[in-house]
């Protein structure tokens, strides 16, 4: 999907995969911070460095990560109430 709008730099918006793997990949290494250039070569696949930003800034609006002087880290934890409602319910 391309973007043609002046107020936004982005031409292009990540499909929900590549959201869905950056997130993965920044809860599984949520112990250490890590650099934009380090999630970028360590990523299972290749994304573009805008992708890669606007993704990064989608999970910080929505308080999934937080950068610091040393890099980026995982902070979400998904609340208490909602797995034990997930545990109760039936998948279909």
């Amino acid at each position: 999907m391309t973007l043609i709008n002046n107020k936004n730099k982005f031409a292009r918006y990540p499909n929900l995969n590549t959201v869905l793997m950056v997130e993965e990949f920044l809860e599984k290494n949520k112990n250490i911070p890590i650099t934009f250039s380090e999630i970028r070569k360590k990523l299972p696949k290749q994304i573009m460095h805008q992708t890669l930003k606007l993704i990064l800034i989608y999970l910080w609006k929505s308080g999934k990560i937080i950068y610091g002087p040393k890099g980026i880290q995982w902070i979400y934890s998904e609340p208490e109430h909602l797995k034990k409602m997930m545990e109760d319910s039936l998948e279909v």
